[in-house]
Order: C-alpha cells, then sequence, then structure tokens
C-alpha cells in the first residue's frame, strides 16, 4: 500500500544566507556563480550538537504539507536512488547530473547516481519554465491537488515522495523550473533533491538549512550535510519514532561529525 505524498515547495524570496545572527550581503550587479561563491565563504562551519540535533527533528518528522498519513515517523530510502532528468536543455540536464553527484560525494551512505532511463529511476526530476509550472502540478497530481498545493505552498518548485507502510520511501517527483537564473535554479535544485529522499518538513525556526524559506544558497552546505548524514545512516531506519532515534542519535551524531568534518576538510574540534 502506497501513503499519499508528503510536499515541499520553494518559494521564490531574499538572497541571503544566516551564519549564525549575521546576514552576509551580496554586492549590486554581482554574478550568480559569485553569489554561490560568497554563499560558500561565509556560510557557519560550528555547529553544537543540540543544535544539529534540533534541526534533525524538525525536518525529518513533519512535513509543510500532506494530504493524509502519519508524518511522525523517519521516512528514506533504502534501496539505491537513482535520478532520471526529464525535460529541459542539455545545460539544466548537466547541472542536475552535477547536484546529483555533489549530493552523492557528500552523504557517505547514501547510493545515488544518475541514469539515462526514465523506466530506471526512482526519482524523477521535471524541468519546466515557469509558465508552466502549475499546468504541470496539474498534469501530475489532478487539477484540485494542484490548486491546494498552489493555495498552500505557491511554491517555485516542488517536491514530494511515495512511502510504503513500513515508511520507505519508493518514489519522488521533483519539479524545477528552468528559466530564473543559474541561482534560483541550484537553489531549488538542491533544496528539493535533499527533501524528496526524506527530510521533507520545511521550518523557519532553524536560521542554518536551506529547508528554511527565509535562506537561500545555491549549494549543498555543511549544516544540511550533518542533517542528510544522519538520516542515511544505516542506523537510522526508515519508521522510526522520535524517541527511537534520540536512543541511538549521540551514537550516529559522533560518527557524522567525523564524516562531515573529512569531507569538507574542517578543522578538528
Amino acid at each position: 500500500m502506497h501513503s499519499p505524498i508528503p510536499y515541499s515547495g520553494k518559494r521564490l524570496g531574499l538572497v541571503l544566507i544566516a551564519a549564525g545572527t549575521l546576514l552576509v550581503s551580496i554586492p549590486a550587479g554581482a554574478s550568480e556563480p559569485a553569489i554561490i561563491a560568497a554563499h560558500q565563504k561565509h556560510q557557519k562551519k560550528s555547529f553544537t550538537d543540540s543544535q544539529i540535533i534540533d534541526g534533525f527533528l524538525k525536518t525529518a518528522f513533519g512535513a509543510e504539507y500532506h494530504l493524509a498519513g502519519r508524518v511522525d515517523r523517519i521516512r528514506k530510502y533504502e534501496i539505491p536512488v537513482r535520478v532520471f532528468t526529464d525535460g529541459g536543455s542539455a545545460t539544466r540536464k548537466k547541472q542536475i547530473g552535477k547536484v546529483v553527484a555533489d549530493i552523492g560525494r557528500r552523504v557517505q551512505h547514501l547510493n545515488i547516481a544518475m541514469v539515462e532511463n526514465g523506466n530506471e529511476a526512482n526519482v524523477t526530476v521535471k524541468l519546466v519554465r515557469d509558465r508552466d509550472l502549475y499546468p504541470t502540478l496539474a498534469s501530475f497530481y489532478g487539477e484540485d491537488r494542484a490548486n491546494e498545493i498552489r493555495t498552500s505552498l505557491d511554491p517555485q518548485c516542488l517536491s514530494g515522495f511515495r512511502k510504503n507502510d513500513q515508511f520507505e520511501i519508493e518514489r519522488s517527483d521533483v519539479i524545477l523550473t528552468t528559466d530564473n537564473g543559474d541561482f534560483t535554479f541550484y537553489d531549488c535544485a538542491y533544496e528539493e533533491m535533499l527533501q524528496s529522499l526524506g527530510p521533507i518538513n520545511d521550518t523557519n525556526s532553524v536560521p542554518w538549512t536551506m529547508f528554511n524559506d527565509n535562506v537561500s544558497m545555491g549549494f549543498f552546505d555543511i549544516y544540511d550535510q550533518y542533517l542528510l548524514n544522519i538520516l542515511y545512516d544505516p542506523r537510522i531506519k526508515a519508521g522510526m519514532t522520535v524517541q527511537q532515534v534520540r536512543a541511538v542519535l549521540p551514537q550516529v551524531l559522533a560518527d557524522v561529525r567525523v564524516w562531515v568534518g573529512k569531507i569538507n576538510e574542517l578543522p578538528a574540534d
């Protein structure tokens, strides 16, 4: 039996990066690669255990928008993730490939890769022009549900997944608009690709995560690497409750800190 899809959408907003309580300003007229580079340079890199755990619990449980079914359990892929890009230009498809490769390199226990045949994929990334976003939503989910999503989220891009009774994700859909510039495309691509893997709940109470509609980054930041590496640690299982996760988090987080520190060449504590 398949459970209804939890959704998360990204709205267009200000280009800001949260670094502690400091918002880094970007010079007017800066190029989009320069904006991303500035975000990478100024991102917050040091977090307490409680800051990481708080963000993990807030994003891995719950859902920004869902139709029915329980959202109080861990949801994740327990099988290899294969991604197919449908539509869009060769340039945008290449950019999705770079995003997927980057995610795969930075999440230790996640088996993710691109495929050229949609029949082999369990994640489909649909690339559309901005004007075609809502017709695409209607073709995917029907007019009524598309209107509900539009009213609740008013998204610039969207992701959702189907899970089974064991809360294992079996299939995800990501819808991205392609004609709002490279920064917005990368920002949406990273957030929606990552949320399609499980942490579907957006939260405005965590200032360091891209799963906050007030934060735009355009790359896979260190804080969210902690969250995804916790989620895909083998000790975190689909279907686990908050209490079950809390019981193993200290050991999981200790190992995740080593990995994230190594892959990002962070100074030892």
